[in-house]
């Protein structure tokens, strides 16, 4: 009978092949963890103190890393941004597909998107941010995914009787993504909301 060691096989299957697995896993979750760290404590900062200020010094102790490990991560304060910018744009993206696909009234669903979208360009404007992000930023597609969500909920808008049905759908959206950007120019917590109003105003004709 032959004999086979324990530490060669497990579960039928080399031993060796497991192990790397198991470390990968955990040193890749590790490193997405350090990595969603970093994003969120720039921005805290970025958000307090203004992104131009920002420093790779101070975003390493904010986050609790040497600046030597941060530079293993990003190789400066614009990417990290960029970084931080990209992940907000399809997490916002994501909660606007949630509301898009609720169930009931296409028309409630628009105008919560809308109101979503408004509301959220004016919390996260910051013209420093703008100044970065417009350097490194392609905002084509996540508009392109906006205007295509837009378009269909007032597709079926217009099919329910509630918006004008003698403009384009697609250009309608165009309207509604240019308007609503308006709203980080806006002041005051009511700004964004009668912004919307507007917006659904011109979309019924």
């Amino acid at each position: 009978r032959q004999h086979v060691p324990v530490k060669t096989m497990c579960l039928g299957r080399p031993y060796s092949d497991l192990v790397p697995k198991l470390w990968q896993d955990t040193i890749g979750a590790h490193r997405e963890h350090v990595r969603e760290a970093i994003l969120d404590a720039s921005a805290e900062l970025a958000g307090a103190h203004g992104p131009l200020s920002l420093t790779m010094s101070q975003i390493a102790e904010a986050t609790g890393i040497g600046r030597a490990t941060l530079y293993k991560y990003f190789p400066d304060v614009e990417s990290i941004l960029v970084a931080w910018h990209e992940r907000h744009v399809q997490d916002h993206l994501e909660r606007l597909r949630k509301i898009a696909d609720k169930p009931g009234h296409a028309i409630v669903r628009l105008e919560g998107v809308l109101e979503e979208y408004a509301r959220s360009v004016h919390r996260t404007h910051h013209r420093d941010f703008g100044a970065v992000l417009h350097r490194h930023a392609d905002m084509a597609g996540p508009q392109r995914q906006l205007a295509e969500l837009l378009e269909r909920l007032i597709d079926e808008s217009a099919q329910e009787g509630r918006v004008r049905s003698d403009v384009p759908a697609r250009e309608l959206a165009t309207y509604c993504v240019h308007a609503l950007a308006a709203s980080r120019h806006l002041r005051g917590s009511g700004a964004s909301r009668r912004l919307v109003d507007v917006t659904l105003d011109g979309l019924s004709g």
